[in-house]
């Protein structure tokens, strides 16, 4: 609620505030004071109220209030919980003892005691043993869909001939079914077995399904709760990406890589409901799509494909199901091949579009990370920027027709220097982008909400580099002046981004720079050895945040010059290598700039002048730093040999000589383009997986707090399910 000021001296009579006003306002001043902590106390008791309910209760009064049902928040929390407290009561903003910042408490506190959780203990114990418990306590706790699974019931075993009849005509059904042996000729529970859905019976497995070491649980008191940590993200009218126009392959990717398809997870009609292959972003399979197609096909559901600038989709009779992995499956005339499992189109022949192909589609990742259409909440607009919309049925088609009106509007005075290009759709823009700045410019290239448009960077000349340019075009201009340039929401490919001059900014704001400039269909980068953002001769303060990008070079005057400040946030800078260097001068010498690096991942080398800070990072190649003097590494993994400042606890150090090779930090995807890609492996070690100053995971995957998710899950299944129940998480993804 916004407070007025001066609403106490406004009550004063008027006599006194004209004679308060000619002796320079002390009274008012005073007054202001007096209200200031007048509406504290106000904010205090309305929230004192809000605390009585768990939906509008602050975060640190959950805990209390779940306590009045028995509620048990895992140890964790009362270490946050105290440490919040300490630093100036539950409404603190500063850092606390610990050195965690509010916001990052606020988000650890949410992941250790949910919401959710504390409200639904109640309901929960009544339900208590029942599977679409597990189910939603996997959703509530965790954030994280599930399957939960009786292994009783898959498990070979010999029926006596003598309950057959015993019984109505269901149960004698139900006997018949379980546990009976394989049946070759079923092909789609074949496809099945083994996962989350699997219908075919297996032999004993004595080794338990909570063990963390080695997980079986096909035991009669097995129960198996089958988890997807990776997210379903949709891609809506993008261009498909033609392989080969002779033989009309596609993929359904524009960057032409490979890219499986996902469902897109419907809710559970009811609690009671037992989650199904439509209910979890699961991985759609050949044979599931042949006998289910009409469920996965259509405007709405898991993927669409559109050709020649159709509103109306393909026809549901003309798609078939083929395996592309080599593209030797030939479509019939008319038909349109899809492989799922690899994300490729085929179309007949004599029936190859003429203006295009459209796909809507999802895929899987792990985080709401560069280019996408997912929400993004620190979005911010100026109110005095100037907004130019580019896309269909817009005022402007190209982005560049949208810039040169800027630059027309701002020559004849019609709009300030603030501007903000919005692209509305997930299309290609294919044009050369050369962006001259102006002191005092402040321009954000964006994209709208719910889009991830794609800027393709092509040839477009043989004698100098076709990347995106951004240019200060004076270099006379004060430091508080200078142009500052935002890029948000964007997937740039074919080139990098090329910034020079005196720039004041350059800010990259849920982005993508494609490692390697392109990918190969298996997602190989193109041109591994080609940097995706150059500095050259520029003072730009660059700010990388929750993006993905390749080889940062910076090219400067080590003499005449201050370093620039690179600040990395929640962000992949990946060199696609770890030998290859993912920061640096040209010829591997060291960058002239000072690197701050927040819950980032670097996949390769960095040579640099100096870090400033680096925390609850992962460096996976070699760390060098031309002043050893300046900055500090804590709760990060360097690489040994690795020149840096002074460290605190950091790995491998605290491991010890013995142990480096056994900390080395283990990634299940290395490649930009894969649905696991820069997320840390299963069998990594325990220092990486809780290395960082609040107990979560090293790297760009930090905020998702899933070793405290986890283990807030196991506490739960051991409290709600029945007693001698083997209960066990197991991870799809």
């Amino acid at each position: 609620m916004t407070r007025e000021p001066d609403g106490l001296a406004e009550l004063l009579p008027q006599w006194h505030r004209l004679r308060d006003a000619a002796e320079g306002e002390p009274l008012r001043a005073l007054l202001a004071v007096i209200a200031e902590q007048a509406d504290r106390i106000r904010d205090g008791v309305e929230q004192q109220y809000d605390d009585w309910f768990v939906e509008t209760a602050a975060e640190w009064v959950l805990p209390y209030l779940g306590d009045l049902v028995g509620y048990r928040p895992l140890p964790g929390y009362e270490r946050v919980l105290a440490t919040g407290l300490r630093s100036g009561g539950p409404d603190g903003d500063g850092p606390g003892d610990d050195g965690l910042p509010d916001a990052s408490r606020r988000r650890l506190a949410e992941a250790l005691a949910p919401r959710r959780d504390v409200a639904a203990t109640v309901g929960n114990r009544r339900r208590k043993g029942t599977l679409a418990l597990l189910e939603e306590l996997s959703q509530d706790v965790a954030n994280w869909p599930a399957r939960a699974v009786e292994f009783s019931r898959l498990l070979a075993q010999q029926q006596p001939v003598k309950l057959y009849g015993s019984g109505t005509a269901a149960a004698d059904a139900r006997r018949a079914g379980r546990g009976r042996l394989v049946d070759v000729r079923d092909g789609a529970a074949l496809d099945l077995a083994g996962g989350p859905f699997g219908t075919v019976a297996r032999s004993v497995d004595v080794r338990r399904a909570a063990s963390r070491r080695t997980q079986g649980g096909y035991t009669p008191a097995g129960v198996g709760l089958f988890v997807w940590r990776l997210k379903s993200y949709s891609v809506t009218r993008a261009p498909a990406y033609c392989i080969d126009r002779a033989r009309n392959l596609y993929t359904f990717s524009i960057l032409g890589n490979d890219s499986p398809l996902v469902t897109r997870p419907e809710p559970e009609p009811s609690a009671a409901h037992i989650a199904t292959l439509d209910n979890v972003p699961a991985a759609i399979r050949r044979r599931q799509l042949h006998d289910r197609l009409a469920d996965y096909y259509g405007p709405g559901k898991s993927f669409t494909i559109r050709r020649d600038g159709h509103e109306t989709p393909v026809p549901l009779s003309d798609i078939v199901v083929a395996d592309l992995s080599d593209w030797r499956y030939r479509p019939k005339r008319g038909q349109v091949a899809v492989d799922p499992e690899l994300g490729r189109l085929a179309f007949g022949t004599r029936s190859a579009p003429r203006q295009g192909v459209w796909v809507d589609y999802h895929y899987a990742f792990g985080d709401d990370l560069g280019g996408g259409e997912y929400p993004r909440a620190d979005r911010h607009t100026p109110p005095d920027a100037t907004v130019y919309r580019v896309g269909p049925g817009r005022d402007f088609r190209r982005i560049m027709d949208a810039y040169g009106a800027w630059r027309h509007d701002r020559r004849s005075g019609r709009c300030g220097p603030e501007a903000i290009i919005e692209i509305t759709h997930s299309g290609a823009y294919q044009e050369q982008l050369d962006f001259d700045l102006d002191p005092g410019d402040r321009l954000q290239l964006r994209a709208a909400e719910g889009t991830r448009p794609v800027i393709r960077l092509l040839d477009w000349y043989s004698n100098r580099p076709d990347a995106l340019n951004i240019r200060a075009r004076e270099a006379s201009c004060a430091p508080g002046d200078r142009p500052r340039m935002v890029l948000d929401g964007l997937l740039v490919t074919g080139r990098g981004l090329n910034v020079t001059g005196p720039m004041g900014a350059v800010v990259l704001r849920h982005c993508t720079l494609v490692p390697g400039w392109s990918l190969e269909p298996e997602c190989a980068p193109h041109s591994p050895e080609e940097p995706s953002l150059v500095l050259d001769r520029t003072t730009a303060c660059v700010e990388i945040d929750r993006s993905i990008l390749g080889t940062i070079e910076v090219i400067g005057d080590e003499v005449g010059t201050d370093p620039l400040t690179i600040q990395l946030r929640d962000s992949i800078l990946d060199a696609t290598g770890h030998d290859r260097e993912a920061l640096s001068a040209p010829d591997c010498r060291y960058a002239h700039a000072v690197l701050y690096a927040h819950r980032s991942t670097v996949l390769g080398e960095v040579h640099t002048h100096a870090v400033q800070l680096a925390e609850d990072s992962i460096f996976t190649g070699r760390l060098a730093v031309a002043r050893r003097g300046v900055g500090c590494l804590r709760f990060s993994y360097v690489p040994p040999g690795s020149r840096t400042p002074r460290r605190y606890r950091c790995q491998p150090d605290l491991a010890g000589p013995g142990d480096a090779a056994r900390v080395r930090p283990l990634l299940r995807a290395e490649r930009y383009g894969s649905a696991a890609y820069g997320q840390l492996a299963a069998g990594g070690a325990e220092e990486i997986r809780r290395g960082a100053a609040d107990g979560a995971e090293l790297g760009a995957y930090h905020d998702l707090y899933q070793p405290q998710r986890e283990d807030s899950l196991r506490a739960r299944l051991a409290e709600y399910t029945p007693a001698g129940t083997d209960a066990g998480i197991v991870f799809v993804t």
